[in-house]
């Protein structure tokens, strides 16, 4: 009897926990906000952006979600896997390329003298809570205190993994670097005391002498609280250097796979960072995120030097299991006779060099 109603106990705490994730998507209009405005264009309305070539993903229905978690279709998590740190070098000079993936989608990339982070979170969450929502079970491949000095910062979006602001305060009070965001994000930042340059889908933003960022289109979504939803614009990023260009992909669905067809046409890429998590279950996640095999696609249409799987095995976002992206992608480079090391999917802290072509 005791260990019944434990279990009622445990099940009852699960639901309210999650009833406590979707509360954001039930928040009353007054948490709105307007971080953005300008004129309507064919991603903007006047209030909110939306993804031109298919309809922006709707809300996540919590029903839908809750089904699937009791069926058992959610793949068991450890509460920690190990990490083993790294610590940078402070500059990689010339044409030299290293790449490190630190967890989630922050990845430092070093060269040309230049120390680039995308997407950074150190968090322990992923929330706008510190006792609830998305936990680590990775640790970051880089302690902060052993970060080298950064020179430059994308930020994709403003969803709580992809816009960590204790983070990027940490960063901004640190070494003030220049962020580049898309539409709106800025305004959230700048309410956090960090400075941002915003661009549109095609600004391009001067950071120094062979260094530009070009904001590029996705298909996503963006809010913090729910009812602010798509106030502020998703993107992605090429980003020029002396030594080569690179592209984060940020957080995407496939679309229409227009964007990737865009993209495409910046290159010829020296680096993609493209993500290959949280996209199960399919059907709820098909219109946020991609999957190892349209991730695969992309990789293909860039044609990079070498490409990097991201957004997976840090924060429990889905359904999968920790380590099924970089099983899946392991598996596509077999049936597609890849190149050894063209598409990669590394453990956090551990680095790599990008050659030249």
């Amino acid at each position: 009897m005791v260990r019944g109603a434990l279990r009622w106990l445990g099940t009852g705490l699960l639901f309210a926990l999650v009833a406590i994730c979707f509360a954001p998507t039930l928040v009353p209009p007054f948490l709105d906000r307007i971080y953005y405005r300008g004129p309507a264009s064919d991603h903007f309305d006047g209030r909110h952006f939306f993804n031109p070539d298919r309809p922006t993903p709707g809300r996540l229905d919590p029903r839908r979600f809750l089904n699937h978690w009791a069926s058992g279709d959610r793949a068991p998590w450890p509460d920690h896997i190990p990490v083993t740190p790294t610590i940078p070098p402070r500059r990689v000079a010339g044409r030299e390329m290293v790449v490190t993936w630190i967890g989630h989608s922050t990845v430092l990339v070093q060269t040309a003298g230049l120390n680039i982070l995308t997407d950074p979170i150190w968090s322990e969450r992923a929330s706008p809570f510190s006792f609830i929502g998305p936990v680590r079970a990775r640790a970051p491949g880089v302690r902060f205190e052993d970060l080298p000095k950064i020179d430059l910062v994308v930020v994709s979006h403003n969803h709580y993994d992809h816009m960590d602001l204790p983070t990027l305060r940490r960063l901004w009070d640190r070494d003030r670097p220049a962020i580049v965001t898309s539409l709106g994000n800025d305004a959230i930042l700048r309410g956090a005391g960090i400075e941002a340059v915003a661009r549109d889908w095609g600004g391009a933003v001067a950071i120094s002498s062979g260094v530009n960022v070009v904001v590029e289109r996705n298909f996503h979504w963006g809010s913090r609280w729910g009812s602010d939803r798509n106030r502020a614009l998703w993107s992605a990023f090429t980003i020029y250097t002396p030594s080569g260009t690179i592209f984060f992909a940020g957080d995407t669905g496939w679309g229409t796979g227009a964007w990737a067809r865009a993209a495409a046409r910046r290159g010829p890429y020296r680096l993609a960072i493209l993500p290959v998590g949280a996209y199960r279950p399919r059907e709820m996640m098909r219109e946020s995120h991609i999957n190892p095999q349209e991730a695969y696609r992309v990789f293909e249409m860039l044609n990079p030097v070498r490409a990097l799987g991201v957004h997976w095995g840090t924060f429990q976002l889905s359904f999968e299991g920790p380590n099924d992206p970089p099983r899946e992608i392991a598996e596509l480079n077999r049936a597609r006779h890849a190149a050894p090391g063209r598409f990669v999917t590394t453990e956090p802290g551990r680095s790599f060099r990008v050659p030249e072509r």
